[in-house]
């Protein structure tokens, strides 16, 4: 569906996310209003009330809400998305990276699977929606910008209550291959700062040498016990010492050491409290500062909602999933939490093996069976 004429209301999920891809939303800088817009611009005509909540020059986040028609309504079904995606890499690409080129049930480009395919899915099963006479609740779009640069958008759109509302239920559509996902670990980023004295390298003796401080904390880190038991899906909470950086030459005695730490935490360890252990592991005298703070999000198995939903979605795409949770964190960290931890199911149709690579593509059939299932998730729940 590509003709000029086609109204812009029967573009089907596929044909939204060729279109989508064509805007570079490449962040830094983000530049995410101009596909917002075009977006805006579909729903509008549906029936989608639009706000906005401006994020700086070119960037902003998108709240579209169709209203339910009788009362008393349940709390909104929310589903949510993001438009920026991150750069090129230095690998050169062998296709068009922002043209959406479709090629043997593929469609290739920056954000075909992360996530420009998942938006694209619920645009369409929102305005599929938006055609059924009786609704007992709200539907809302969250589309936001930032969340590669640590879910800035969501981050902004949480400290806005009145403007965030309420949720009953919330779908991120992050890329799952269309399996449906019970969350994801949260993520807690740390740089430990160790100071010293610098000298002459031939003169050690009269500086202190910032490396050994970080030695130290390397060792004390290496087997810390957070004292918290497996997750059943998740798994452990994990630690990983990512990067060291000191010195500026040879032959100085370094008066600087950072230590880049990445936690991965569970529901059993809050992040408040995995940084306490950090603390008390390599001592206070040592700088900690938090470079990204994201919550675990998990719904069991047999929550209603879930199991529901779940089962659903599989009649619907072919795709089914145990219990488990992606790799990665998304804006649900912050969206869960704010709404006050609804049911939240992480699905896309983006293959997980493709966000960020090079050449990323998604299958076209696995778009077009998402934007289904999502779209008679949302009857069940509207009705």
């Amino acid at each position: 569906m590509t003709n000029a004429d086609t109204p812009l209301t029967t573009l089907d999920a596929v044909e939204i996310t060729r279109r989508l891809i064509r805007f570079d939303t490449i962040n830094p800088p983000g530049n995410e209003r101009p596909a917002l817009e075009w977006l805006a611009g579909l729903l509008a005509p549906a029936g989608f009330e639009i706000v906005w909540q401006e994020m700086g020059e070119g960037r902003a986040n998108l709240l579209a809400t169709l209203s339910a028609t009788r009362a008393p309504a349940r709390a909104p079904l929310v589903l949510s998305g993001h438009v920026d995606t991150v750069p090129l890499g230095n690998a050169p690409w062998t296709v068009p990276t922002h043209e959406g080129l479709e090629r043997d049930g593929r469609l290739y480009g920056r954000g075909a699977s992360d996530m420009k395919s998942g938006v694209a899915a619920c645009v369409r099963a929102a305005l599929d929606l938006a055609a059924e006479p009786d609704r007992a609740a709200d539907l809302r779009l969250i589309l936001s910008a930032g969340e590669e640069t640590g879910c800035e958008g969501v981050l902004a759109l949480a400290g806005d209550k009145a403007l965030l509302g309420t949720a009953g239920a919330l779908i991120v559509a992050e890329p799952t291959d269309n399996r449906p996902l019970l969350g994801h670990k949260g993520a807690l980023w740390l740089h430990l700062n160790h100071r010293g004295v610098t000298a002459h390298g031939s003169m050690p003796e009269k500086g202190r040498n910032a490396i050994f401080g970080a030695c130290a904390s390397v060792a004390a880190l290496r087997d810390l016990d957070f004292d918290a038991p497996a997750h059943p899906v998740m798994g452990p909470v994990t630690l990983n010492l990512g990067t060291l950086r000191a010195g500026l030459n040879i032959n100085s005695v370094p008066d600087l050491a950072t230590l880049g730490v990445d936690i991965r935490t569970t529901p059993e360890l809050s992040n408040a409290r995995a940084r306490d252990l950090v603390t008390a592991a390599v001592g206070a005298e040592v700088e900690i500062e938090t470079l990204t703070d994201m919550a675990a999000v998990f719904t069991p198995a047999n929550d209603p909602w879930m199991a529901e939903t779940r089962t659903l979605a599989a009649s619907i795409t072919g795709v089914s999933a145990g219990d488990e949770t992606a790799h990665y964190f998304t804006d649900a960290s912050v969206l869960t939490a704010a709404f006050g931890h609804p049911p939240t199911l992480i699905m896309g149709p983006g293959p997980m093996a493709l966000a960020h690579q090079t050449d990323e593509y998604c299958e076209t059939a696995l778009i077009t069976a998402c934007a289904r299932a999502f779209a008679e998730i949302g009857r069940r729940y509207l009705s």
